[in-house]
């Protein structure tokens, strides 16, 4: 019920066909990514379930092993991040890149937390990066021709280096954004 699917640049988790069962999923996946953010890949299953609403049971007829809820939860955030990237397609290009780099720092909390978890060599880990760099990489490319970016800078650069600012601890929220957008200033021409 868990597995991935192939939608055009990006990967699906394949949810429950009801409604009342897609909610009860999209609960439990919400709630384990709080609780992976907050207590590592060793939150309590209970505690997921009671969070999201629903009984132990629901949780594992979803996700009959943690793994499955870790690989759900990862491309549930890649998902979520391709997504993000055509809702801000239409915008001017340096506002549509740094918007999705902000979304990408909720995919790169969230990967951090479970990463150790994840199988990197599974086809399913291949497919979520190659749909991620798939959404992410236009927007890239179109604030640079507008002349945004630097060009001395490519897109894994980028990636990489907001992903090592969501491994620094922050005060709050309001400091993280701050951080951010210090670096992402780095990545406009002078």
């Amino acid at each position: 019920m868990t597995e991935n699917t192939r939608s055009g640049l990006g990967v699906a988790v394949k949810r429950p066909h009801r409604a009342d069962a897609r909610r009860n999923f999209d609960a439990l996946l919400a709630a384990a990514r709080d609780a992976f953010a907050e207590h590592g890949t060793g939150a309590s299953l209970e505690d997921i379930a009671r969070n999201a609403g629903v009984g132990i049971g629901t949780l594992y007829r979803n996700f009959p092993t943690r793994q499955d809820l870790f690989d759900s939860v990862y491309l549930g955030e890649v998902e979520e991040l391709c997504q993000a990237a055509e809702q801000v397609a239409d915008l001017p290009p340096w506002e549509a890149l740094e918007t999705w780099l902000n979304r990408f720092v909720g995919y790169a909390a969230t990967k951090r937390a479970i990463y150790e978890s994840l199988n990197r060599e599974s086809e399913m880990f291949r497919t979520a990066r190659e749909a991620m760099y798939g959404a992410g990489q236009p927007l890239f490319d179109r604030a640079q021709a507008a002349g945004e970016v630097r060009s001395d800078t490519n897109f894994d650069d980028v990636l990489r280096m907001v992903s090592g600012l969501t491994g620094a601890g922050f005060v709050d929220e309001d400091q993280r954004t701050r951080v951010l957008h210090l670096a992402l200033d780095g990545l406009r021409p002078r």
